[in-house]
């Protein structure tokens, strides 16, 4: 019984493990965002742009206060930044697996996920949610 205690409690506690699960979790939002507003009967192009909005909040507040322990509001710009650099580093991977490897997109777009996912967890652990550390008078 403690070997189980002993990994629920490594799991609940390891910061890639809660950001790998909540990024499941923020995935299943905007994608159900997006679902619904397509349903209400909004535009495909307007159901994404909304959704992304939302999602980016969503993600945003879910990533900071579960996974860096973190709800500074104040760091929504290098959140959005980190956002929108991700989103040009999948394009630019997708463009080359597209016109030089001869990957179609949906395997390219698979391959991205780890390392995608991986190097969003790095920037938010050392660029977003940085922790101020206390000075020493």
């Amino acid at each position: 019984m403690n070997s189980i205690k002993y990994y629920i409690n490594w799991l609940t506690h390891n910061k890639l493990i809660r950001f790998l699960f909540v990024g499941g979790v923020n995935t299943i939002f905007g994608y159900g965002v997006y679902a619904l507003l397509l349903w209400i009967g909004l535009h495909y192009t307007l159901a994404t742009l909304l959704g992304t909005i939302i999602s980016v909040l969503f993600n945003f507040k879910t990533y900071g206060t579960i996974v860096f322990k973190n709800k500074n509001n104040t760091l929504i710009l290098r959140f959005v930044l980190m956002y929108a650099f991700i989103y040009f580093l999948n394009n630019v991977w997708l463009f080359i697996a597209k016109n030089y490897l001869d990957i179609t997109p949906y395997i390219a777009g698979l391959i991205w996920l780890i390392p995608g996912a991986l190097l969003s967890f790095f920037i938010s652990h050392k660029f977003v949610y940085v922790k101020k550390k206390a000075t020493s008078k």
